[in-house]
């Protein structure tokens, strides 16, 4: 059984670790492509890194190419080969980064995925229905107008909502958009420009040279046909008011707004801009508020709003109607009045009948004859009832004869005779004449044979001018939608309109083109398509098409399927898909054996891999059986806790119902031994209770025997143990001997340790005293005069010591501690000075002979200088043939070089001796 629940486990982890890894593994396959290419360059980058092997040749490179210029070309290569792979490994990371990016902008970027959970909707939908409820709180607001744009603004924020219907694909957060002024359809900018240019060409096609390029021709929506001129052909994408080109993307912002004010007028105009900000869809109604009467006038003026400022007041019109006689009884209305209802009997307009009719329209014809005498006063007057006089007889006056060459003037009462001569009517067929003599009532037909062509121009036939020709060949050009053949008998090149049905398949991929066939692309199908959860509740409006990728929408009702497990009941869960979830409820069947009622969740279909299943050969082979099977598991042992105590009493601990039973704590037993020092070490055991050992802490026989020695504390100052085995109450005093040493460390005395450990400080200072001279030196360097002591020794030395005067001539014997404190000093008499006076006097002297010595050594060096110098002028004077006159300093050179010199001698002696 524990097995089993291990199992169940296991399948559990195993399921939830695909489940997690599952959503990853769209994401993984991407970033791995991205991560392969860093591998890979990675691999190719080895060559200039530190390997041994690159190393290796580069050193054998290096070496050939010294050797030979072969070598050198063949590191060249490698190098620039080397350089070559670096770069293309660069160009590749860049271009997967640049993959990466792309990819994790569209992933963040969609519409269609997920922007927050029901929460996060539902507050969306209650800041959206709060922008719109100031519009209706006043004065009966129009909820119908506000309607529209209150969907097209909730259908901008919802997940997979914006559809282009061209294209039949979701309008994403970063694409630029087109809307349409008509139906505020959104389009996809791309999709639009190419409607737009095929629309256009389509048109004008069958135009002639002549023609193309004269005349605008419009291109239509997609959705509504509003048609649009070619300089209205969008090529800038800017947002819903179109006050700012290439919007940014903004999280906060509607999609595809700019953010601003709208400030579009309101249609029907008002002279009211809009105030939402940037949104799309039509503008709302005007919200502004103005002060207006009814319609009648009769009321006081109101505030209303702007877009229902026209209002009745309930109050009857009371205006005059058409027929004059009565007044509007309707309520408050706007426009003209209707028509009078009442009924009244009035007369036709010739006055012969009178009937009951709407007192609205008293003027009315009867369906008789007038039948009034003709002034001529043999004729009547042959019109329907009429208002005004009959007029003048028809058959008075000059008439002309039935080939109206001839006039003749005859009473009303006679006939006009024919002429005599030709009729020359023009026949039926416009081209001959009649040849018959003036004759009353149409002309016969034209029986004269021609050559006629026939209506296609192609074949020609002698016949009667009054019978058309019409061969029997079928017209071969093309219809205007270029797919269908004429196929007419004898076309005179008008071909008609085809008339057959486009039949080819929209982009929903659901439904033909009902429209006549025609060129092109074919128009967005029209259909809607409701996407429902599971339980048909909740559903959601999609265009046609969109309902293959369009998720179900959530669902808000309670999951009605009746429970697959024991359960009277399932736990609640929303409206689903698939199977519902593993139910968690208690089990709470009644365990067998102790009567409990099992708190596990429920098992009842239980996750179990399958064991013994056949393994498949290959990943070509299917596996014939699932992995994981759903199966009822048994109830798990009972977990129960039931208190129980341990074998030594130590605690009682709850314990599941089905392990209940003697146990040991794995605590040490803890009692007491004998020895009333030591506990026992023994793991929890069972302890037989006998009458001796009274007590839940004693000892008993199963428990161990102390066998330590006496691990009591010792005195203070005793290093010895007790010589006694573990025992019960104070061990005995110290009797041995303890070796310490004197306070000035040279002696070692010997003393018993209970004396040592039990006396104060004097007496231990006297026991530790070897009764001999303290061999320490006091800091002026004597010895100590005092007795083996503790401390430091006291400062007050007697000795004789020797002090001289500064000039170390007078010497005297004081005492050492006077000395160290400066009490006494010894200063230089008379004879001392006299004496430092002579020894200056004779630093100076020699100064002064050793600076006249240095003066004589420079005065010869001088002298030699010059000599050498008179030498080489006199022979440089020789060799130059023309004289130059000497200036002051070469004539008198001789006599101031000596003078400079004794100058400077003086001025140096006389700076030593001032310094001296």
């Amino acid at each position: 059984m524990e097995a089993s629940w291990r199992q169940v486990a296991g399948g559990r982890g195993r399921a939830r670790g695909r489940a997690t890894a599952a959503p990853s593994s769209g994401n993984g396959i991407h970033l791995r492509g991205a991560g392969g290419g860093r591998e890979k360059g990675s691999a190719g980058a080895a060559g200039p890194g530190p390997s041994p092997r690159g190393a290796a040749t580069s050193a054998a490179a290096g070496s050939s190419a010294r050797r030979s210029p072969a070598g050198s070309e063949a590191l060249q290569t490698y190098v620039a080969c080397e350089l070559m792979s670096q770069r293309k490994f660069e160009e590749i990371k860049k271009a997967n980064q640049a993959a990466a990016k792309k990819l994790v902008e569209e992933h963040f970027s969609s519409s269609s995925e997920e922007e927050g959970d029901e929460d996060f909707e539902g507050k969306r939908g209650k800041i959206v229905a709060n922008t719109f409820t100031s519009y209706t709180t006043q004065t009966d607001g129009d909820m119908r107008e506000l309607e529209r744009t209150r969907q097209y603004v909730h259908e901008a924020f919802q997940a997979g909502a914006m559809t282009c219907l061209i294209c039949i694909a979701s309008v994403k957060r970063n694409q630029a958009v087109w809307s349409c002024s008509g139906c505020f359809c959104i389009f996809h900018m791309p999709c639009i420009q190419k409607w737009a240019k095929d629309s256009q060409f389509l048109v004008s096609s069958p135009l002639t040279d002549d023609d193309f390029g004269k005349r605008d021709y419009p291109w239509p929506c997609p959705k509504c046909r509003f048609e649009y001129k070619r300089s209205d052909t969008p090529s800038r994408y800017y947002c819903y008011c179109g006050k700012v080109e290439d919007p940014p993307l903004d999280p906060w912002l509607v999609p595809h707004s700019c953010g601003q004010v709208c400030e579009r007028e309101f249609k029907p105009p008002c002279g009211h801009k809009c105030l939402l900000l940037c949104h799309p869809g039509p503008c709302p109604p005007c919200p502004k508020m103005v002060t207006t009467t009814c319609y009648c006038k009769k009321a006081k003026p109101v505030p209303r709003r702007c877009s229902a400022k026209e209002w009745a007041c309930q109050l009857p019109c009371g205006r005059k109607l058409l027929c004059g006689q009565h007044k509007c009884e309707n309520p408050c209305h706007a426009g003209n009045c209707l028509p009078c209802p009442r009924v009244s009997r009035q007369k036709c307009v010739c006055g012969k009948q009178v009937a009951e009719r709407s007192c609205a329209s008293p003027l009315w014809h009867c369906d008789q004859v007038c039948g009034k005498t003709l002034p001529c006063g043999n004729h009547t007057c042959e019109q329907v009832c009429h208002v005004g006089a009959c007029g003048e007889c028809p058959r008075s006056g000059k008439r002309f004869c039935p080939c109206q060459k001839s006039k003749f003037s005859l009473p009303c009462t006679e006939d006009v005779p024919t002429c005599g001569d030709s009729c020359d009517k023009v026949l039926e067929c416009g081209i001959h004449r009649c040849s018959q003599r003036c004759h009353r009532g149409p002309c016969e037909t034209c029986r004269q044979e021609v050559e006629k062509h026939c209506r296609c121009g192609k074949h020609t036939k002698r016949m009667p001018c009054h019978k058309p020709y019409l061969c029997e060949t079928k017209c071969v050009k093309m219809r205007d939608c270029q797919k269908h053949q004429c196929r007419r008998k004898c076309c005179p090149g008008n071909c008609p309109p085809c008339d057959q049905n486009c039949g080819r398949t929209l982009g929903c991929r659901n439904h033909k083109c009902p429209s006549v066939c025609h060129r092109g692309s074919c128009y967005p199908c029209p259909e809607t398509v409701d996407v429902k959860c599971s339980c048909g509740n909740t559903k959601v409006t999609v265009p046609c098409g969109r309902e293959r990728t369009t998720r179900p929408p959530k669902c808000k009702e309670q999951c009605s399927r009746p429970p697959t497990c024991h359960h009277t009941s399932q736990e609640k869960h929303r409206c689903h898909f698939g199977s519902c979830p593993p139910c968690h409820q208690p089990c709470q069947k009644v365990l067998e054996k102790c009567g409990h009622l099992c708190p596990a969740p429920c098992h009842d279909q239980a996750l179990i891999k399958q064991t013994g299943r056949h393994q498949p050969t290959g990943p070509w082979e299917q596996p014939l059986e699932p992995e994981f099977i759903q199966t009822a598991l048994p109830c798990p042992p009972c977990q129960v806790p039931i208190p129980t105590e341990c074998l030594g009493k130590h605690e009682v601990s709850p314990l599941p119902c089905h392990a209940i039973g003697p146990y040991s704590c794995k605590r040490v037993c803890g009692r007491t031994l004998g020895c009333q020092n030591h506990t026992c070490m023994k793991e929890c055991h069972k302890v037989t209770e006998i009458d001796t050992c009274v007590g839940k802490n004693k000892a008993g026989p199963e428990c161990l025997q102390c066998e330590e020695g006496c691990s009591k504390s010792r005195p203070l100052g005793c290093p010895h143990p007790c010589v006694l085995p573990c025992h019960p109450g104070e061990c005995p005093p110290c009797v041995q001997m303890l070796r310490i040493k004197c306070h000035c460390k040279i002696t070692s005395l010997y003393v018993e340790c209970r004396k040592i450990t039990k006396a104060d400080v004097n007496e231990k200072n006297l026991l530790s005293c070897c009764k001999n001279q303290c061999p320490k030196e006091l800091p002026c360097g004597h010895r100590c005069k005092e007795m083996c002591h503790p401390g430091e020794c006291p400062f007050n030395c007697n000795q004789k010591v020797k002090l001289r005067c500064p000039c170390k001539r007078i010497k005297k014997e004081l005492q050492c501690n006077k000395v160290r404190e400066n009490q006494i000093s010894i200063e230089c008499d008379t004879t001392c000075k006299e004496m430092k006076r002579k020894a200056s006097e004779i630093k100076e002297a020699e100064a002064k002979a050793a600076l006249e010595e240095e003066k004589r050594r420079q005065q010869a060096e001088l002298e030699a200088f010059e000599n050498r110098l008179k030498g080489r002028r006199k022979k440089n004077r020789k060799k130059d043939e023309v004289a130059v006159e000497l200036t002051l300093w070469q004539k008198y050179k001789y006599y101031l070089l000596p003078a400079c010199t004794v100058v400077v001698l003086v001025f140096a002696w006389y700076i030593v001796h001032d310094v001296a």
